[in-house]
C-alpha cells in the first residue's frame, strides 16, 4: 500500500483519541530483569512446593472452554467470611482493585449541581484515584496531608462541604506514606461525607499488615457507615499476579455499582486460585507476620543509618523515607541492582522521598547495603 496514503490516515485516526488521553503518560512499570525488585510492595514469598503442585492440578482441571459461572458465588462467600463482612453486605469482584476504582467512577459519573460529579481524596495518595476521575469524567479534588502525612481534618471537612464529592477515598493505610490514620478523625470525615449524600470508599489494599481494619467500625455501627464501602485486594495478601480485588458494602449500594461491571470480568483461573489461597489462609497469614517482623527490623536499621533525614512509621509492607537527593540515591541503588520507587516528584510533600518495599530478611539486607552505598 502507498506509504503516502497511509501516513495521513494514521494521523487523522489519532485525532479521534481524546486530547487529554493523548497528553497523558501511561502507567509505567519499571523493567526489573536482573535486579532485586523492591518498588511494588509485592509479597516476596512463593507458595510452598506441595501447594504449587496442588494448585497446578486444580487449575489444570478447570473447564477453560466455559465462561465463568456460579463458582464466583463461592469465592464471594469465602471472601465475606475471611473479611468478616457485616450482615446485609454484598460483594463485588474486580480484576484487581484498579478495576473496582474504575467501576466506582463510572457508576458515579453524572452531572451534579450544574457541573460534573467530584471525587475527593487526601494527597499524596494512590495515583489511580485521579486517573480514574479524569478518564470517567469526574472532577478530582486532592486535599493535602499535613507535613507529617496525617489527615488535615479541617481541610478535609472544608473540601467536603464545598465540593460535595460523590466519592471520597480514604486509603487505610495510605500509599505511598504507609500511614494508618486516626480512627476518630476518619469517622468524622466519613460522617461529613454521609451528611451531604456521598460515598466513602475505604481502600484497604494493605490490610494484611495493618493493626486495624474499618470492617470493625462497619460491624459496630452499620447505620453510621451505611454509605461506606470497603475495598480490598488479594495482591498484598500474596496474589499480585492473580489480579483479584473485592468491594464489600451494603447490598443496595454494591448491587447498583455491580451493574456497570463487565460480564465475566474475573476469569475462572483467577477465581479458583483465590479460592485455593483462602483455603490456605494460614500460610499467607504466616508470611504477613514474617513481613511485619522484618518491617520492624528494617525501620530500626534505616533510622540508625547516617544520611537518612527521616523515616516514617509504617502500617503497610512499605517504608517511606527522605534523603538529601532522592534522584541520586535512586540511581545509585539501581546501579547496584536494587530497584525502589522514587516518589519525590509525585507531590510537593514527597520531596526527596523514596518508598521501599518490605521484603524477606535477605532482600532487606541487600536493599539496605545498596542504600547505604548510594547515600
Amino acid at each position: 500500500m502507498n506509504q503516502a496514503v497511509t501516513a495521513p490516515a494514521a494521523l487523522r485516526a489519532l485525532d479521534r483519541i481524546r486530547p487529554d488521553v493523548r497528553a497523558m503518560h501511561a502507567y509505567s512499570v519499571q523493567p526489573a530483569t536482573g535486579v532485586l525488585k523492591m518498588d511494588a510492595m509485592e509479597n516476596p514469598f512463593r507458595l510452598p512446593a506441595e501447594l504449587q503442585a496442588a494448585l497446578g492440578q486444580r487449575l489444570g482441571a478447570l473447564e477453560l472452554n466455559r465462561y465463568p459461572g456460579t463458582r464466583q458465588n463461592d469465592l464471594k462467600a469465602a471472601l465475606a467470611a475471611y473479611a468478616g463482612a457485616p450482615e446485609g453486605s454484598a460483594l463485588l469482584l474486580g480484576n484487581g482493585s484498579d478495576e473496582i476504582i474504575t467501576l466506582l467512577a463510572l457508576a458515579c459519573a453524572q452531572p451534579h449541581a450544574g457541573g460534573r460529579a467530584t471525587m475527593l481524596a487526601p494527597m499524596p495518595g494512590f495515583v489511580m484515584y485521579p486517573m480514574s476521575a479524569q478518564l470517567q469524567g469526574l472532577d478530582f479534588v486532592g486535599v493535602p496531608l499535613t507535613p507529617d502525612f496525617a489527615l488535615d481534618e479541617a481541610a478535609m471537612l472544608a473540601a467536603i462541604a464545598e465540593h460535595k464529592p460523590a466519592i471520597t477515598y480514604i486509603a487505610y493505610p495510605n500509599n505511598p506514606t504507609a500511614t494508618l490514620w486516626d480512627e476518630a478523625v476518619v469517622q468524622r470525615i466519613a460522617d461529613a461525607v454521609g451528611e451531604q449524600g456521598g460515598i466513602v470508599v475505604m481502600d484497604e489494599a494493605y490490610q494484611p499488615f495493618a493493626s486495624r481494619s474499618w470492617i470493625t467500625r462497619m460491624r459496630a455501627e452499620p447505620e453510621r457507615n451505611a454509605h461506606v464501602l470497603l475495598m480490598r485486594t488479594l495482591s498484598k495478601f500474596g496474589l499480585a499476579g492473580v489480579r483479584l480485588g473485592y468491594l464489600i458494602g451494603p447490598a443496595a449500594l454494591v448491587n447498583e455499582i455491580d451493574k456497570v461491571r463487565p460480564p465475566y470480568n474475573v476469569s475462572v483461573l483467577n477465581c479458583e486460585a483465590a479460592l485455593f489461597a483462602l483455603e490456605h489462609a494460614e500460610v499467607f497469614a504466616a508470611q504477613a507476620a514474617e513481613l511485619c517482623a522484618a518491617r520492624t527490623e528494617l525501620l530500626a536499621a534505616l533510622r540508625a543509618m547516617p544520611g537518612i533525614e527521616r523515616v516514617w512509621d509504617s502500617e503497610a509492607n512499605m517504608v517511606l523515607l527522605r534523603v538529601a537527593d532522592a534522584a541520586r540515591v535512586f540511581a545509585g541503588m539501581k546501579e547496584r541492582k536494587v530497584l525502589v520507587k522514587n516518589v519525590s516528584t509525585m507531590h510537593p510533600l514527597l520531596a526527596n522521598c523514596l518508598r521501599l518495599t518490605v521484603g524477606s530478611a535477605a532482600d532487606n539486607a541487600q536493599m539496605l547495603a545498596a542504600l547505604q552505598a548510594s547515600l
